[in-house]
């Protein structure tokens, strides 16, 4: 049993990050109706953000956590009005294709300015891990729970009470309807990418905490399994997202932990397909009809 909930807690562990870094998928798909590809690699750009301000500059975490997230939000709003705001019009297969080209740009810019070796991260705290009836729970793992959960949280709120979040909902839900009733479909797209960013650079921060290595590469898995759980929860949909985190990780902690490692992402991916057997809006998902 206590194998059992340890591998649970580490599942909620891992699933935070994936749930973070989903939200900003999406968000971006349910306004746009795009897959940003290159959400991924604004997490690696976060974590040599990070390694950049504490160990070159000497910042404190608090201020070189702000540092991140201030980059990748900049970062995510010159992709936007670069690369994704032109194609708006455009087939959506030339945003998704243009997505992958930068996602492939921004890992050569890193491993043209960086290099192909893995940097450490630093260690930020000597907190000793906390013990409980033979559980033992790390402090990164309690911090990265909690920080999830409040921004979740609180995005929640944003959307729902926000007027911001309220202009959210009404591009997601009509873009040109929202442009006559008066709403900024531009600056509402704006913040939604530099929402998802500034989540994804949090995520950066406790992603390199709890494994201390930064690669140009390093966003890649992580990007792809936090767009497999947006897809599991029902994609465009930010409860779907939070959720599909979790069963993504909780999936892949009880794999490693009962059957093998080897196969943990197989299981993870054989779940995904399964779910959108049966149920192929996700998990939250509804299915809407389309007038033509």
């Amino acid at each position: 049993m206590n194998l059992f909930l340890n591998q649970l807690i580490n599942g909620l562990h891992v699933g935070s990050i994936y749930a973070l870094i989903a939200l900003g998928y999406t968000m971006v798909y349910g306004i746009v109706k795009l897959i940003n590809f290159a959400h991924g690699d604004i997490l690696m750009i976060g974590a040599y953000t990070a390694v950049v301000t504490i160990t070159s500059l000497g910042f404190s975490a608090p201020l070189a956590m702000l540092a991140t997230v201030l980059c990748c939000v900049v970062f995510g709003i010159v992709i936007e009005r670069v690369a994704y705001k032109p194609l708006r019009s455009s087939p959506r297969i030339s945003s998704l294709i243009t997505a992958i080209g930068v996602s492939m740009l921004l890992q050569n810019l890193a491993l043209l300015i960086f290099g192909a070796q893995s940097r450490p991260f630093p260690t930020l705290h000597r907190i000793p891990p906390i013990r409980f009836q033979g559980l033992q729970v790390s402090f990164i793992t309690l911090l990265t729970i909690a920080v999830s959960l409040a921004l979740m949280a609180g995005l929640t709120l944003f959307v729902k009470a926000g007027k911001a979040g309220k202009a959210m909902r009404a591009v997601s839900e009509d873009y040109n309807t929202a442009q006559l009733m008066g709403i900024n479909v531009n600056t509402t797209i704006t913040l939604t990418f530099a929402i998802g960013c500034a989540l994804a650079g949090i995520g950066s921060f406790l992603y390199c905490m709890a494994y201390p290595a930064v690669s140009p590469t390093m966003g890649s898995l992580p990007g792809l399994k936090a767009f497999i759980s947006a897809v599991l929860g029902g994609i465009g949909i930010i409860p779907g997202a939070i959720l599909g985190g979790f069963v993504m990780g909780i999936a892949e902690s009880l794999t490693k932990a009962y059957i093998s490692t080897q196969m943990s992402d197989a299981v993870v991916y054989g779940i995904l397909i399964i779910v959108l057997l049966v149920k192929p809006t996700g998990l939250l998902g509804r299915a809407s009809r389309e007038k033509v």
